[in-house]
């Protein structure tokens, strides 16, 4: 009789635990040949990236803010070069941990993933451009159904610009970056724009002044850019 309480008291805590799959604030990769699924996840936000960097071929990508409940991840989505009707809608992404590695089901397959080393920076958050300086002069860039994000977690980026109110979708970029002492390093692993960009490394001054991100140096065209970035707050 004790071996039986003793058996689904451990039972009722297995359950407990896969119950509480939840996903912490980072980045997730599963490979499959040279072929990348990333999925990064911050402040309450997730975006799936699929990219080949060893061939320079951009996939897809898809995102929108989250909601994690047990082991369920409720996505509402914001944008998706795959399939844009998906847009505005919400779909459900299962969890699963299995010791070192964790099994998600995505909305057409089923991928283990492992998480990557947490690598912890000042900039670490999901941001939205709100000024560009433009003939030596900062304009603001108010709120409005057009916008341009970026989520930085432990050491990868993705920048992406959208409207998803028109289900439009203008680009996105991202890879590995680094912020130490002002400078900010961007190392491309992916580009919709143009796949000729995958390795290149921009380096950018950067600096936090009262919350916000200030961003300045040469963009991939070689363009001077002046930008400031603001916290995006999901609801």
């Amino acid at each position: 009789m004790r071996n039986c309480i003793l058996l689904l008291c451990l039972s009722l805590v297995a359950v407990h635990f896969q119950a509480k799959a939840q996903l912490a604030d980072g980045a997730y990769i599963s490979t499959a040949g040279t072929t990348k699924n990333l999925i990064l996840i911050k402040d309450r936000y997730l975006s799936f990236i699929q990219y080949d960097d060893t061939n320079k071929h951009f996939g897809y990508t898809w995102g929108g803010a989250i909601q994690q409940q047990d082991n369920t991840i409720n996505v509402a989505i914001e944008y998706d070069t795959k399939d844009s009707t998906d847009i505005g809608k919400s779909t459900s992404l299962y969890v699963k941990k299995e010791k070192d590695n964790i099994q998600i089901k995505l909305p057409d397959s089923s991928k283990i993933f492992v998480k990557q080393k947490t690598i912890a920076q000042d900039l670490d958050a999901l941001w939205r451009i709100t000024g560009r300086q433009q003939d030596a002069k900062m304009h603001e860039i108010p709120k409005a159904d057009r916008k341009t994000i970026k989520i930085l977690v432990d050491g990868y980026f993705q920048w992406i610009a959208i409207n998803p109110v028109q289900k439009g979708f203008y680009g996105t970029g991202g890879g590995r970056y680094s912020y130490k002492n002002n400078r900010y390093t961007e190392t491309i692993q992916f580009f919709s724009r143009d796949n000729n960009k995958v390795g290149q490394e921009l380096n950018f001054n950067g600096k936090l002044e009262d919350n916000k991100w200030h961003h300045s140096g040469k963009s991939s065209k070689g363009d001077d850019i002046y930008e400031i970035w603001s916290k995006e707050l999901t609801k």
